[in-house]
């Protein structure tokens, strides 16, 4: 009894909903469509067409509209319009902390970076006056605090060196700086205005994590130069370079150097396990730095260090940044190694800045527009290129340190840039005494964080192939150079979604007991076979790339259910449902290979049936005469749908079944 009632609810046929086939879309609408969701996928003038259209019911006038409309699309294109207007002294008070607190720690990293970047350090400190105030009126980001970057630094430092000798020529290689800072604004720039940060996305956080700790390993080990006073050091990056210029000079290495450098370093460290302990202490990590290098400079002065072996930053120019577009290099001996290097920094330095603000805006609960990111960093780079400022972005230690202060707008920048004027027009000369092994630790120091020893663990244990990539940009870093780490580290990445799109997904769909679900047999091993029937469902858009692979995949469960069947006992194969439920596109070789796969059913007799199809697959199937081939009556909207109606078909074709009589 139980069989016989379990088989009546088959015997009329199930209520199906059909599947809609819309109207043949026009190639410009399908094309538009397609541009806007590449480009715009976050739909950037929804809240301007929303304020539009509430100013327009309420406004009584033309004139107050058109006002209206003009001040919601200067707060579109300016932020800082949108925030200015409703800002407070009460927002200032924190704003004010927070500006003089990471401009503390502006003038050490500005300096010291510089330095890593074998430019003049006061090269440094103009970047962290002129560029943070370009931000703070297109910037996005609440948090972000804007500066240079150790990584960049390096990573332009060493493919620009090898172009051009830093000691043989320092005003060619500075000029050179400015031009590429100019490519680097004008790159981020493009790509902001005509919304192309998809390009960014080829760089994975598995690249970027092995790229920063390979990068901070190399740093760590290249400030033992100025750690141990050597006059003389290797030009190369890798670490093999690196070591032996180190350790084939032990008899030029300076105790005294050697003794502050590991002093500072105590200090720093403490200051900055104090931070982890205590959070409400974080500002005194954050001032550690300049009160190290004000302390550093006067013992210096007064024990004239560079006698003792411990070199001195030299002589500062007092004012303000003096202006560069002169000095731009476009000879085309050295315009293109400028591109170069401004191509492959200024994705880092995005990469790093827009993944910064992201994360900080997440914790506050609110959104940056990645776009608009793009297009303040690349302002703030082409005004810094023409102000004598190198390229900058948003760091992370610097980002942290104005997020725990208490920042409530981009207002901290422009505290911090004025605070920087304040030291460029009176304070720059005193900075002359700094040692460099101040400015050594004080980076060795901050490299330690970025080498991300259980992020790294965790991608071993969470995905191999992830863990592979981050280990070849550490690897490639450290033993070949900077660039060659990022290049095979996003090859191995393209690889990898190559690998995706030529094999996607396909599974073999089962029955969950007592539900109208279907899911993959593989992961739900108590889910039961439909009998009669193959439900597969194919995971992803159909290429070219991937419609043979999918073919042999379909022909090869098709085989081994037919090999799996029992004839005699009825249970053979006479339906193939392909749930088409993740396919979002196809091209002509996809229908092309759904046409096959129907000749392929046909001549085993098996009836091929197809669920759920998308817009865009309707579409193609119609206009390719897909639909007279299948019929119609055999594409449903569901998985479940289409199993009841053939198992309908199968009930009606047993009971036309003449009987035998003996």
């Amino acid at each position: 009894m139980a069989e016989e009632s379990s088989s009546s609810q088959y015997l009329v046929p199930p209520h199906t909903v059909s599947v809609n086939f819309p109207p043949h879309r026009p190639f410009g609408k399908v094309f538009k469509s397609s541009v806007k969701e590449a480009l715009f996928p976050d739909d950037p003038f929804r809240g301007f067409k929303r304020r539009r259209g509430q100013s327009s019911t309420s406004t009584s006038t033309t004139s107050r509209g058109r006002n209206t409309t003009f001040i919601n699309a200067l707060k579109y294109f300016f932020p800082i319009a949108d925030w200015a207007s409703n800002y407070s002294l009460n927002l200032f008070k924190y704003d004010l902390l927070s500006g003089i607190t990471i401009a503390c720690l502006a003038v050490p990293q500005g300096i010291s970076y510089a330095n890593l970047a074998k430019l003049p350090p006061v090269i440094g400190l103009y970047s962290s006056f002129v560029p943070p105030l370009v931000y703070a009126i297109f910037g996005s980001s609440k948090d972000l605090a804007v500066g240079t970057v150790a990584a960049a630094s390096l990573l332009s430092a060493s493919m620009l060196g090898e172009k051009v000798d830093v000691a043989q020529d320092p005003d060619l290689y500075l000029h050179l700086f400015y031009t590429t800072t100019l490519f680097i604004g004008i790159f981020q720039l493009a790509l902001g205005i005509f919304r192309l940060g998809i390009l960014v996305d080829f760089l994975s956080h598995s690249t970027i994590l092995g790229f920063m700790g390979g990068t901070a390993i190399l740093i760590t080990l290249q400030q033992l130069k100025p750690f141990f006073g050597l006059k003389k050091f290797t030009s190369k990056t890798d670490i093999i370079s690196v070591l032996h210029a180190i350790f084939s000079q032990t008899s030029q290495w300076r105790w005294e150097s050697a003794t502050m450098g590991i002093v500072i370093l105590i200090v720093l460290t403490s200051t900055q396990y104090l931070r982890k302990k205590k959070p409400s202490l974080f500002w005194v990590s954050a001032i550690t730095p300049m009160v190290v290098v004000v302390v550093t400079g006067v013992i210096a002065y007064l024990i004239d260090g560079e006698k003792h072996g411990i070199q001195i930053v030299g002589p500062h120019k007092k004012g303000l940044n003096p202006i560069s577009v002169k000095y731009f290099v476009f000879d085309p001996k050295y315009i293109w190694t400028a591109i170069k290097v401004g191509l492959i920094t200024g994705m880092i330095c995005l990469t790093e800045g827009i993944a910064i603000g992201r994360v900080f805006a997440g914790i506050k609960n609110y959104q940056t527009d990645g776009n608009k990111e793009m297009v303040a960093f690349g302002l703030m780079n082409l005004v810094g290129a023409c102000t004598s400022c190198y390229f900058t972005t948003g760091p992370f230690s610097k980002t942290a340190v104005n997020f725990n202060a208490g920042c409530k707008t981009p207002m901290s920048n422009v505290v911090m840039s004025f605070c920087l004027m304040l030291v460029l027009l009176f304070l720059a000369p005193f900075f002359q005494h700094t040692p460099l092994v101040a400015l050594a630790t004080i980076i060795m120091s901050a490299m330690f964080g970025l080498i991300k020893y259980k992020q790294i663990y965790n991608l071993f244990k969470v995905d191999k192939f992830d863990f592979v990539i981050c280990m070849a940009a550490m690897l490639g870093v450290v033993l070949i150079s900077m660039d060659m780490g990022i290049i095979i580290s996003v090859g191995i990445s393209i690889i990898r979604a190559l690998l995706y799109l030529a094999r996607p997904g396909i599974a073999k769909l089962g029955k969950i007991s007592d539900t109208v679900l279907y899911r993959d047999v593989e992961q739900y091993p108590e889910s039961i076979d439909v009998p009669n029937m193959l439900v597969i469902t194919l995971g992803s858009p159909i290429y070219f790339a991937n419609a043979g692979y999918m073919r042999e995949r379909i022909g090869r469960y098709i085989d081994e259910e037919i090999e799996n069947g029992d004839i005699t006992s009825g249970n053979e194969l006479q339906y193939l449902v392909l749930d088409l439920s993740g396919v979002s596109s196809i091209d002509k070789t996809g229908i092309e290979m759904f046409k096959e796969v129907h000749r392929i059913t046909t001549r085993k007799d098996i009836k091929l049936v197809l669920t759920n199809p998308q817009m865009e697959l309707t579409e193609k199937f119609k206009a390719s005469k897909l639909l007279d081939v299948i019929g119609k009556e055999w594409i449903f909207l569901s998985v479940a749908e289409a199993v009841s109606s053939c198992r309908f078909m199968i009930h009606e074709s047993q009971c036309e079944k003449p009987t035998t009589i003996g």
